[in-house]
């Protein structure tokens, strides 16, 4: 019994010193930065240890403007793109011949390079001295009037951002959601359509509760990820996001690190955190909401 203790802890070595080092060692710095007020990277020192940090990002106008934009990133795309992606399953899960092709052609997004999609959409958007761009071709055809979406109002910029990021994430969400709904038992529908049910009701009680688990995965990793978003919003905003009013909590942070002003690690670590705080809190509750709908 103890040897084969003690090879399991031999096997699991490699992975702990790779999450000690990279993930648990970081974060305790993080952790000491963010308390360290006044803190000169130059000379790496600071004059005392407190919350300082914390109040300055809490209070930085910039720090409040990505929160927001952050949240609505998420409030919106998430359930979007999820229930989108679910529809488009349900589709390709009843089409039997060239369903592989449809798949493939759906998942295409998610294999490109995201600056390079960016830059697609920022094109399709941004309005130029020689055009309006072709959303905007679209918009006059129709007889609206011609948007400046990438550098006009708040919502044009967070409509884009919010199109963009749901184009990206859904192909990841069909192909998972594809794959749960190829696992339900067959059998379950066939016994569901001699009783006489409904395409709704078999819908409502055989297929959502089956693939609820995927779908709380989804949800759950579309919130870390949708909060953790940066680089998307360079691809279409360009690098100085403050000025376009559409920066992230992430994007803050690598801000107060490297950007025109940078050099504060301890407020980009005071910042890290209350993402970290954020995101934790949020993965808790729909986990708790997981597992209480999985109970009943």
């Amino acid at each position: 019994m103890y040897k084969n203790s003690a090879k399991a802890w031999l096997y699991l070595l490699p992975a702990l010193i790779f999450l000690s080092v990279f993930m648990i060692y970081p974060l305790f710095d993080v952790m000491i930065y963010s308390v360290e007020e006044g803190y000169n990277s130059a000379s790496q020192t600071y004059f005392g240890v407190g919350a300082y940090n914390y109040r300055y990002v809490l209070r930085d106008p910039y720090f409040l403007q990505a929160v927001k934009n952050t949240f609505i990133l998420v409030i919106i795309t998430v359930p979007v793109s999820t229930g989108v992606a679910l529809l488009i399953s349900l589709g390709l899960n009843s089409i039997q011949k060239l369903r592989d092709l449809f798949q493939t052609i759906f998942f295409l997004p998610y294999v490109t390079n995201t600056l390079a999609v960016g830059l697609v959409f920022m094109i399709l958007f941004k309005k130029t001295p020689y055009s309006d761009g072709f959303i905007n071709l679209i918009i006059n055809a129709f007889g609206g009037n011609t948007i400046d979406f990438i550098e006009g109002p708040y919502w044009a910029k967070m409509f884009v951002m919010c199109f963009y990021t749901i184009w990206v994430v859904m192909p990841f969400k069909i192909l998972i959601l594809t794959s749960a709904l190829a696992s339900v038992d067959k059998d379950l529908y066939k016994a569901a359509k001699v009783d006489g049910a409904t395409s709704f009701r078999i819908f409502r009680k055989i297929t959502l509760p089956m693939i609820s688990p995927m779908i709380f995965y989804l949800i759950i990793t579309g919130f870390i990820g949708a909060f953790k978003a940066y680089s998307d919003e360079v691809a279409i905003f360009g690098t100085n996001l403050n000025a376009a009013g559409m920066n992230t909590i992430v994007g803050y942070v690598y801000d107060m690190l490297y950007g025109d002003s940078g050099g504060y690690p301890s407020y980009a670590s005071a910042a890290a955190l209350i993402l970290f705080a954020i995101v934790l809190t949020i993965t808790c509750i729909n986990l708790l909401a997981s597992r209480k709908t999985t109970v009943s």
